[in-house]
């Protein structure tokens, strides 16, 4: 159908279904009943000759031609409402949602200080905040389902812009009492041991720098530097996984009781010993050093209410009294 005859309501619809994957929260959004929504789901259908969205277990489930559709349209749109759009971005006054992906690590150490510095002067701007683990979380990103990304990244494509907020290095934790306390730690001695790791996404199909590429977003999924070397070169050493979990947060229960070894990040590995009663060992190698990113999709450069958030989350992890 050629585009002038083309009712572009129906593409807010479309978007709407492609955000929520439900009819009942696109016609929430829209403020219209879910039948109007099927409705205008119904033309846009005959209009495309295509189903664009298919009943699943988890929802309205895109098909093929609505996963490539889906990024035009939202840059479309994105791009009308900026030419209409004649009212500045107020943060006294804005009403808005942002959605943020990441892991537990960066909800401890960047949403506190976030919420510190935006709560006084924006009240009505709220944070959801979900797992970043999902293994979908860029096509979440480049649906416009997702405003930002948290975590660690590599190569990225030019679609993407990013903002580094911090760099943290590794630190190896035990509980208190563990024999590796007791002498100087080694590489022998640190292999002697069962180690518990985080892996971001709950799956084994990983690179062995511990990134995966999703989307052309390369990420990293794992932090175990000892046990992603697998092997030293010199002498052979070798690693056994005892437990790997999703999230941080199930490490220092998990530490207290066994003899098991982790590789944290620096800033968490102080809160286990500040809270858990955990040790960090000292290294007999070099500390890896990692930037935690935020990565955000090209579009939002255009966004008033985006491009302010993202000011004050890079400023308030810049701000070393926050």
């Amino acid at each position: 159908m050629p585009i002038r005859r083309l009712d572009l309501n129906l593409l807010r619809v479309f978007e709407a279904v492609m955000q929520h994957r439900s009819v009942i929260g696109a016609s929430r959004e829209l403020r219209v009943t879910p039948s109007a929504v099927s409705h205008a789901l119904a033309r846009l259908r005959q209009a495309l000759d295509d189903d664009l969205f298919i009943p699943g277990d988890s929802g309205m489930e895109p098909t093929a031609r609505a996963l490539h559709l889906s990024p035009g349209i939202a840059d479309g749109l994105g791009r009308i409402a900026d030419a209409m759009s004649t009212k500045a971005f107020v943060p006294s006054e804005a009403v808005r949602t942002f959605r943020i992906a990441a892991t537990d690590y960066g909800a401890v150490v960047v949403l506190p200080r976030v919420v510190a510095r935006i709560s006084p002067v924006a009240p009505q701007i709220d944070l959801r905040v979900f797992p970043l683990n999902r293994m979908d979380v860029v096509r979440q990103l480049d649906d416009g389902r997702v405003d930002f990304l948290i975590g660690w990244f590599a190569d990225l494509p030019g679609r993407v812009r990013h903002a580094t907020l911090l760099q943290d290095a590794e630190a190896v934790v035990v509980r208190s009492g563990h024999p590796l306390t007791a002498g100087p730690v080694t590489r022998e001695r640190l292999f002697e041991y069962p180690h518990v790791v985080v892996e971001l996404t709950g799956s084994e199909d990983v690179a062995t720098d511990g990134f995966i590429d999703d989307r052309g977003v390369s990420r990293r999924v794992w932090v175990e530097r000892l046990i992603l070397e697998a092997a030293d070169g010199d002498k052979g050493l070798t690693g056994r996984v005892a437990i790997s979990v999703p999230h941080y947060a199930a490490v220092p229960p998990l530490l207290q009781v066994s003899d098991m070894v982790a590789t944290l990040p620096g800033l968490l590995a102080a809160r286990a010993v500040e809270q858990s009663g955990l040790v960090t060992l000292d290294l007999p190698y070099e500390p890896q050093r990692a930037n935690l990113d935020m990565i955000w999709h090209q579009r939002a450069e255009r966004d008033a209410g985006a491009r302010w958030l993202i000011q004050q989350i890079t400023a308030a992890m810049a701000d070393p009294a926050s």
